[in-house]
């Protein structure tokens, strides 16, 4: 479905888009770069607004969050496109790509969470949830209208602008956010973005009293290095030391070939990270 996007602003026959930290000018009849915001007529629109490629009920650990609602089961939506184009991508198939969808309302979507036997709430998750804002904060304002006992969560690379983040912030109540890595020049290199806009993500969530867990992929070759996690968990730990940090097994996926994370190595980052943070967890180990 396609609606009228929100945070931009026209530039003459161009249209600025400011919803993350790409800040992209987009041309007439061109898109940003996640690939679903087109400039139309001097207006932008978004052109996945509803448009859900997956859905599924997870345990609400596999997003993971582990130290929120433990136990539960949560409603996961996805939709397609991404502000990212990291070469690693572990849900290419939608994030860098168009498959097939099928549309719901935000009235729609909200029955279905509240109709889902053994149900938490609803997690955003599978691709980037901040490209497709404008269907996120409806539905998560319609849900907590409806019933605030349902939980709202974000599983994001946390690449987004402050505005929109603040305005969302008070309808989410926990973040699993991706920190790829500790450099400028890996988020460039890997995932066309950059480093800080994602530390100010976490740290406006964490300020908000959002419950917040980190997740970082440890992509063999790229960022598995002990130093490299120590840097991550050092810089989280001096926020708060209970910050929960996720260490996730790299596997080949998209246009990676390397091989998959050592684990005697996964160990040793999980020792490192713990001499910074309280609560490590391996992935796909």
């Amino acid at each position: 479905m396609k609606v009228q996007a929100r945070f931009y602003e026209k530039l003459k026959d161009k249209v600025h888009c400011f919803l993350c930290p790409h800040n992209c000018v987009i041309e007439k009849e061109g898109f940003g770069k996640c690939r679903v915001r087109i400039n139309e007529g001097g207006d932008l629109y978004v052109i996945n607004y509803g448009e859900i490629t997956s859905l599924a009920l997870d345990p609400i650990e596999k997003k993971p969050l582990h130290y929120f609602r433990p136990g539960t089961f949560i409603l996961s939506a996805g939709t397609f496109g991404c502000n990212f184009t990291c070469g690693f991508c572990q849900n290419y198939e939608i994030s860098q790509s168009r498959p097939p969808s099928e549309s719901l309302t935000k009235e729609q979507l909200v029955q279905i969470i509240l109709k889902t036997d053994s149900n938490t709430g609803i997690a955003f998750t599978y691709n980037e949830p901040a490209i497709w804002y404008e269907y996120v904060y409806d539905c998560a304002r319609l849900l907590k209208k409806t019933d605030g006992r349902y939980a709202v969560v974000l599983v994001t690379n946390g690449y987004i602008s402050e505005e929109p983040l603040k305005e969302l912030l008070p309808y989410v109540d926990a973040m699993n956010i991706d920190l790829k890595g500790f450099s400028d020049d890996f988020y460039k290199r890997l995932c066309g973005g950059r480093l800080k806009p994602v530390l100010r993500t976490i740290e406006t969530a964490i300020q908000a009293s959002c419950h917040v867990e980190i997740t970082t992929l440890l992509v063999s070759g790229q960022n598995d290095t002990l130093a490299e996690v120590e840097r991550i968990a050092g810089y989280l730990g001096a926020i708060d030391k209970d910050i929960p940090l996720h260490l996730s097994r790299y596997f080949p996926r998209y246009k990676f070939k390397s091989p998959p994370t050592d684990i005697g190595f996964m160990r040793e980052a999980e020792k490192a990270a713990r001499k910074h943070l309280n609560r490590v967890l391996l992935g796909n180990v």
